[in-house]
């Protein structure tokens, strides 16, 4: 992988559930990695509807380079990458994670753009 093409800096959040005063449940983040350069595609049209019939909703794909953070597929599949740019703050939620070629270099995360959890 190219440097010049992780052009976009991403931060890596994890969910926790935590119980505010009156006992109900609720869900915050916090950053598990910041900085992180990626690469974010958005899917064709046809790479779309042959995603969606294996997940849902996988609209995007970011590479980032490989970490033993990010190892771990199941643990990252319940996170979410965030995208601040000019502004506008984009929310990726993870569906999953592929260690390309089991190689130790760059790692994929399918994900789909929206705020599924606040």
């Amino acid at each position: 992988m190219r440097a010049g093409d992780l052009r976009r800096r991403i931060s890596i959040q994890s969910r926790s559930a935590t119980q505010d005063a009156a006992g109900q449940q609720v869900t915050t983040w916090s950053d598990y990695m910041t900085g992180v350069p990626a690469d974010i595609q958005a899917l064709s049209g046809r790479e779309l509807l042959i995603a969606q019939s294996a997940q849902s909703q996988v609209t995007h794909t970011i590479t980032v380079r490989y970490t033993v953070l990010l190892a771990d597929p199941i643990k990252v599949g319940g996170m979410r990458a965030v995208y601040v740019n000019g502004g506008v703050t984009r929310y990726f939620d993870i569906a999953g994670a592929l260690n390309v070629d089991e190689r130790n270099k760059t790692i994929e995360m399918s994900c789909a753009e929206g705020l599924k959890y606040v």
